[in-house]
């Protein structure tokens, strides 16, 4: 497969913004690969276009389905798997967010209010500890509360009030 300098601009930084965000550079690369792709990509097509080992696309491939962000389909004529991405941006949006919350934002909140219960019972803690803690709990909560309540809005009023940007601010002053 052929890509285009755009192509090839965008997959290039999409992998070094995923090292940003906490993920292996070819695990973006290839969602990337596969986001642009007009059709479903086998793993050789992966490996040919992308220059990478056989066992760092399969790697990546799992990765990727865990985050539910591709999923496999077949074609016909072809036993081989292919993959495909999710090509709507907001559905893939949501489901990277769902993904991290369930992986960083819900065992904090946990440990957190957790240390909060043992905080006011640990006699040796010093009184601006418990008060941190607890603080960062409710700013966690918080967060939580307004990723529930974001979520759970339809796409096109959640797209809305994202568009409004500071014009909410004005109306909460």
């Amino acid at each position: 497969m052929n890509l285009s300098p755009t192509a090839q601009k965008f997959i290039l930084h999409w992998g070094e913004m995923g090292g940003r965000w906490g993920v292996n550079r070819t695990v973006a690369q290839i969602h990337a690969l596969l986001y642009l792709s007009p059709h479903p990509l086998n793993a050789e097509d992966i490996m040919e276009t992308l220059g990478v080992a056989r066992s760092n696309v399969s790697n990546s491939l799992h990765e990727l389905r865990s985050f539910d962000l591709v999923k496999v389909v077949h074609v016909l004529g072809d036993r081989r798997d292919h993959f495909e991405a999710v090509h709507d941006v907001w559905e893939m949006f949501t489901r990277i967010v769902e993904h991290r919350k369930k992986r960083e934002l819900d065992p904090t909140l946990q440990l957190l209010r957790e240390c909060a219960e043992d905080a006011q019972k640990d006699k040796q803690l010093h009184e601006n500890s418990r008060q941190r803690i607890n603080a960062m709990l409710e700013f966690v909560e918080v967060a939580n509360q307004w990723y529930g309540s974001l979520i759970g809005l339809k796409r096109e009023l959640a797209i809305k009030l994202m568009k409004l940007g500071s014009k909410i601010v004005n109306l909460v002053k």
